[in-house]
């Protein structure tokens, strides 16, 4: 095909007056903004659905005529006059960060994610993990964090999805036009597309900036299509998650190496850095090397400062779905860095392995991560424990409770996702202040003042329009596959607007169960059909295109959805994204959840359905396990986990079945004389009160604020502070750890104390200990005490730091501590010795835990 000799940009031609579009266009507030939108959407209806929601391209493609006629126009001006000015207030006014955080030019924390679901119309993401960094970055814009993120741009993006008229799923690929996108380049000084390099085998790559902006923030993206790289690397950001294992470390050093030079590049140095999930990892080594070249640091010395301002959020429950390497792919893209940080291959590669000392592990870069950060999260409190466990590796001498690795369960943006009649119906009864500070719980206990009547009608119309949509999008459907003109007229009946609605849309993949609710069809049909009391379900997802254990689940729907007893009850909507998320999330009754537990690391789509007045039912997994109580919705089941997955399908289908029999379906047809389900209604404003204040990204974004960039932030400070000295101690004095650990031993315990005591009885123990060329000062000598559970292990253990009594003996120095007996039963302790520096932020160096010795 032939290439041009020339570029040039085409830009929309607007009149004077309307030219606040383009500023408006071009900040993706207008996303969390109703009157925004409804100011694109009065430009030109028609065109605001086909552009998909994008306003730049709207204003690129709208006819000149109705822009003279919309120039005109008062009632418009005056609107867009009201938007502007909110914006412009927006932009201006924000809270200032306390600390360190409030200090210093530019953004302080730089947050790298591989997607970014802000906005429906710029696919650059798949799924759950894309939604939650978009919230993310609107809750940090709203808060006025001094961040900056940093993302890809795919040419393609995500799949497109569509069935064939089996039900098999299939997979399109429409480019991205990123000139009619609200996307911009970044220009460098002379007027060119700004751009970095990454060094790949044999050749440099270049890389392209461009931004987004969200609200207050910049979002910069990445691309590889640049017109001086060859085909394949041309290639390289095409598709997200597309490709092989090559193709994922590919974009992955994009990402992470790309992203830290990305931002070197536009003169901003952040001094904390939030890697989300593990595709953003190589943004560690890069950090280091660029410390070690600027500051003549050793490879021990950047590593300290590097980790001290690092920060790591893991979302997968399970090690399988974190990203492995061969070593030889390592070696090709990262040997570089081998040289530059003066150390062995063996060395590097232990650093993305859970055992160190097994030179046949893969390189895995959650375990670079999680070796790289001071701080490390789960994504829920049940998530937190699970990852504690699966990464236990990492740390082996470590009991599993002590991992590392907390949690901060994930949430949704609140304006973002509350539907604009609900939002105004809120915005009636408890202020302003439900979407400027969402977290405050007294704000949310407003909702019991909303009358019964009004709120049931509100979300009465979110459901109709549900039924509107599905209704539509199911005779699309159909017509693109040919089908019976009589099964297209169907498509126009199925639903009822008034029936007892379920939605249930996520990624189908085996553990989530998608068809669990379809295990007995002759029950869930008497169920549906019910005249009385009908039900309806309306379902949505994506398979990964190599999963076709998950796309067989869909087909295995499609085909329910086709028997005569279930086609105007159950209907399967296409090519799942933010469009249909809104509209499920804000119409059904209910959101059903049936994941194996423990395998839902957080979720967030219930979240947003309570925002709008659904209640949830689900697996006590992810977020439901901390946020169920029997007020605000249904657990199926109690928390149990099982060994045979085939009793676990039918114990749980069986008490899903026995949910929507027994409680659900009869709690919503409950009415009164004023045919308001009065019970029902309670339910839902219990559950607004209790999940709307806790699981929101404000709550979440504060909380990180709080747990990790702002701890992080002064813990970089102080050990840049005075040429960096504090630093070279931390590093010189691992290292010394390192070196004397095996010397190491608890040579003796011996306490005071008869076999039976009372309780509130006290006794003393005392420890020897050998330190090698260590001092007491190196190290924490702890006891470790508390109950014994069936297997002799300590649960719920008491940690007491003993204290050193001043004495050397031999080379061996005494410490002493007291236990106290609060509570009956059978109880042990033991001695423990850890390293102790106050600069650290983790208190396990490198794994480092000596035990005592249990005598044999």
């Amino acid at each position: 095909m032939p290439r041009p000799l020339f570029r040039y940009s085409v830009v929309p031609s607007l009149p004077d007056v309307l030219k606040p579009l383009i500023g408006l266009a071009f900040n993706l507030h207008w996303e969390w903004d109703p009157e925004a939108i409804d100011l694109f959407r009065r430009l030109d209806p028609d065109l605001w659905e086909a552009s998909g929601h994008n306003p730049v391209l709207m204003l690129g493609h709208i006819d000149q005529q109705r822009l003279q006629l919309l120039a005109r126009d008062d009632g418009f001006l005056a609107q867009m006059e009201r938007v502007t000015d909110r914006l412009d207030r927006y932009l201006t006014h924000h809270p200032e960060w306390p600390g360190v955080l409030g200090q210093g030019e530019g953004p302080q924390i730089a947050y790298l994610s591989a997607e970014f679901g802000l906005t429906e119309c710029l696919q650059i993401y798949s799924g759950g993990l894309g939604i939650l960094a978009g919230d993310h970055l609107k809750a940090a814009s709203d808060l006025g964090l001094p961040l900056v993120a940093v993302g890809l741009l795919y040419q393609e993006g995500y799949f497109r999805q569509y069935l064939n008229p089996d039900g098999w799923q299939q997979e399109r690929y429409p480019q991205n036009d990123f000139h009619n996108l609200p996307v911009q380049p970044v220009l460098a000084d002379d007027g060119t597309h700004m751009a970095i390099t990454v060094d790949f085998p044999g050749r440099p790559v270049r890389v392209r900036i461009w931004k987004v902006l969200v609200g207050r923030l910049p979002l910069y993206l990445l691309d590889t299509n640049d017109p001086q790289n060859g085909e394949a690397d041309r290639a390289i950001t095409n598709q997200l998650y597309g490709g092989d294992n090559e193709k994922r470390i590919q974009q992955e050093m994009i990402l992470g190496i790309g992203g830290v030079r990305a931002l070197a590049r536009l003169g901003l140095h952040p001094s904390v850095f939030h890697m989300n999930e593990g595709h953003s990892a190589f943004l560690a080594l890069e950090r280091i090397r660029n410390l070690m070249a600027e500051h003549e640091l050793c490879f021990e010395e950047a590593r300290v400062l590097a980790g001290s301002g690092n920060i790591f959020t893991t979302h997968t429950p399970v090690s399988a779905g974190s990203d492995y390497f061969p070593p030889d792919l390592v070696d090709r893209y990262l040997r570089s860095y081998y040289a530059d940080f003066g150390v062995t291959r063996e060395q590097f590669l232990a650093l993305g392995r859970e055992d160190a000392q097994n030179q046949n592990e893969s390189f895995c870069t959650t375990v670079l991560a999680l070796r790289l950060a001071s701080y490390r999260f789960g994504v829920s409190r049940l998530h937190g424990r699970i990852a504690r466990n699966i990464w236990h590796g990492c740390w082996p001498e470590v009991p599993e409770e002590e991992v590392p690795i907390g949690h901060v369960t994930n949430g949704v943006h609140v304006p973002t996702w509350a539907s604009i009649d609900m939002a105004s119906l809120l915005e009636r009864y408890l202020g302003p202040r439900w979407h400027e500070a969402p977290g405050d719980a007294s704000i949310w206990d407003g909702v019991g003042s909303i009358p019964d009547e009004e709120l049931w009608r509100t979300h009465e119309r979110r459901r109709e329009r549900l039924v509107a949509f599905t209704r539509r999008r199911l005779r699309e459907q159909r017509l693109a596959v040919g089908a019976p003109a009589a099964d297209v007229a169907l498509a126009s009946e199925v639903l009822s607007p008034d029936a007892l609605t379920i939605g249930f849309a996520r990624r189908f993949t085996t553990y989530k169960r998608a068809t669990l609710l379809f295990r007995d069809p002759e029950r869930l049909a008497r169920l549906l059909n019910d005249r009385e009391r009908p039900v309806q379900i309306i379902i949505a997802g994506k398979a990964h295109p190599a999963d076709d254990p998950g796309k067989d689940l869909i087909r295995q729907i499609v085909h329910f959805t086709r028997r005569p007893e279930l086609a105007r009850s159950v209907v399967f909507i296409e090519d799942y994204d933010i469009v249909v998320a809104r509209y499920l999330v804000q119409g059904v009754d209910v959101w059903l959840n049936t994941p194996r537990r423990p395998l839902e690391a957080s979720g967030t789509s219930g979240m947003k359905a309570a925002l709008n007045g659904a209640l949830n039912m689900s697996i006590l997994d992810g977020w439901w396990d901390e946020a169920y109580t029997p007020e605000v919705g249904w657990a199926i089941g109690h928390g149990e986990e099982y060994n045979d997955l085939e009793q676990q399908d039918r114990i749980e289908a069986d008490a899903l079945y026995h949910l929507l029999e027994v409680d659900v379906r009869p709690l919503f047809y409950k009415r009164g004389n004023d045919r308001l389900p009065r019970d029902w209604i309670a339910k839902v404003k219990a559950a607004m009160r209790a999940i709307c204040p806790q699981f929101n990204t404000q709550r979440m974004v504060q909380q990180y604020a709080t747990q990790g960039y702002m701890p992080a932030a002064e813990r970089y400070a102080n050990l840049t502070a005075e040429g960096g000295q504090r630093m070279r101690d931390v590093a010189a004095w691992q290292l010394r750890v390192r070196e004397q650990w095996p010397e190491v031993q608890i040579a003796e315990v011996s306490a005071d104390s008869p076999s039976s005591l009372p309780v509130g009885s006290t006794f003393q123990v005392q420890a020897s200990v050998r330190l090698g060329a260590l001092s007491p000062e190196d190290v924490a000598v702890e006891l470790y005490e508390g109950p014994l559970d069936q297997q002799d292990v300590i649960g719920a253990p008491t940690i007491t730091r003993m204290t050193w009594d001043g004495g050397r003996d031999d080379g061996t120095y005494r410490f002493s501590g007291a236990v106290v007996c609060d509570s009956s039963g059978q109880h042990g302790y033991t001695v423990r010795v850890v390293p102790h520096h106050a600069d650290l932020a983790d208190r396990f160096v490198e794994g480092h835990v000596r035990w005592a010795q249990t005598p044999a």
